[in-house]
């Protein structure tokens, strides 16, 4: 049987971030659509039997009914492609949910709350979906596969659990104990990393978001492709995003004015097909206010910039000195010995409070 795997796509989440730059939040909605057509074409041209969505195919909070409408106009371009969908936090299956009060497409199944399997013909997929925006205990790990002569398919939105305290809201699995129910492929969302090569002949995988929601999810995003019988067993990612979310590190120690760093930041090299967050190090030798540099950044593409630099003065000189500026020094000193605020937060304080008296 050949499937896709996808999961993670967030339809009409609102993009904040990249809309304080221009408006590229609508730009980046326009892309999921396309990621989808990319999808669905992919589907057309390699014969694929199956189309599994591992949950947050949407946002619940933010789905208009057109959205719905698009995605479900593609699913019928494939109807001979069966499409299993189990909802996940962020699009959970619940009274006003768009699965169930929407009039989806004949190849299209949804699951819900409940655990169930579908017996198809060279296959029994097995599914669960979220009913409200947690899930502590699905009851996954109790399953018993019926026919284990057939493939068997789990699909779920869900985390493995590792320690983390906020995965055990969100459908926490235990790994050895999914691998001992003896699924021949175990479709998962939630994670928006991908994760399907980590370990041999890995059978537990997670394809990542299938666009990036943000400087958090770098590197290239798509879906997972199978083809898997009881004899063979292949699986390979396949890239669907066209940009990827990249951090680029800049150090300032030799830049002197503010007109200079404006300057060295657009003439960087950048693929324009890409997003980048800048991250200033170094030693700053002026203060830097990242709004005001907003205001003169051609690029578009830059989205973030972060000032991780550290002030290149002796504040120990300045401190003894017996005038505003020496006791100003003094008690930004005290506060960030005694940890009574934010470091950072202290620092800019006394990067801005220092280029003031340098100006009088």
């Amino acid at each position: 049987m050949k499937f896709i795997h996808m999961a993670d796509m967030h339809f009409d989440v609102p993009f904040t971030v990249l809309n304080n730059r221009n408006n590229l939040g609508e730009k980046r909605r326009l892309e999921q659509r396309e990621a989808l057509r990319k999808i669905i074409n992919y589907i057309k041209n390699n014969n694929i039997n199956y189309l599994f969505i591992a949950g947050d195919l949407y946002e619940h909070e933010y789905i208009r009914k057109s959205s719905i409408e698009f995605i479900n106009n593609l699913f019928k371009e494939i109807p001979n492609t069966r499409i299993f969908i189990t909802p996940g936090n962020h699009d959970p299956y619940i009274n006003n949910s768009m699965y169930k009060t929407f009039k989806w497409n004949d190849n299209v199944h949804i699951f819900d709350r409940k655990i169930e399997v579908i017996e198809e013909q060279e296959c029994d997929i097995y599914g669960f979906g979220f009913n409200d925006f947690y899930c502590r205990d699905s009851g996954i790990e109790n399953i018993k596969i019926k026919n284990t002569n057939k493939i068997n398919i789990l699909i779920t939105h869900g985390a493995l659990t590792g320690g983390n305290l906020e995965n055990m809201e969100y459908n926490p699995l235990n790994k050895n104990r999914l691998k001992n129910l003896g699924f021949d492929y175990i479709a998962l969302g939630h994670i928006h990393k991908l994760d399907y090569n980590s370990e041999l002949d890995q059978r537990i995988v997670y394809p990542g978001s299938t666009i990036s929601m943000g400087f958090d999810e770098m590197g290239e995003h798509g879906v997972i492709y199978g083809d898997i019988d009881k004899e063979k067993f292949k699986i390979e990612f396949i890239p669907i995003d066209n940009r990827e979310f990249k951090e680029l590190e800049m150090d300032i120690s030799n830049i002197f004015n503010k007109e200079e760093l404006i300057e060295k930041i657009n003439n960087l090299n950048l693929n324009s097909n890409n997003y980048y967050k800048i991250i200033l190090k170094g030693d700053k030798n002026f203060n830097i206010n990242i709004n005001e540099l907003f205001q003169y950044i051609i690029k578009e593409n830059i989205i973030k910039i972060k000032n991780d630099t550290k002030l290149k003065i002796n504040l120990e000189e300045i401190s003894k000195n017996n005038n505003l500026k020496g006791l100003f020094v003094r008690e930004i000193l005290k506060e960030l010995n005694n940890n009574n605020y934010d470091k950072k937060t202290l620092e800019n304080v006394l990067s801005i409070g220092l280029d003031l008296f340098d100006k009088k």
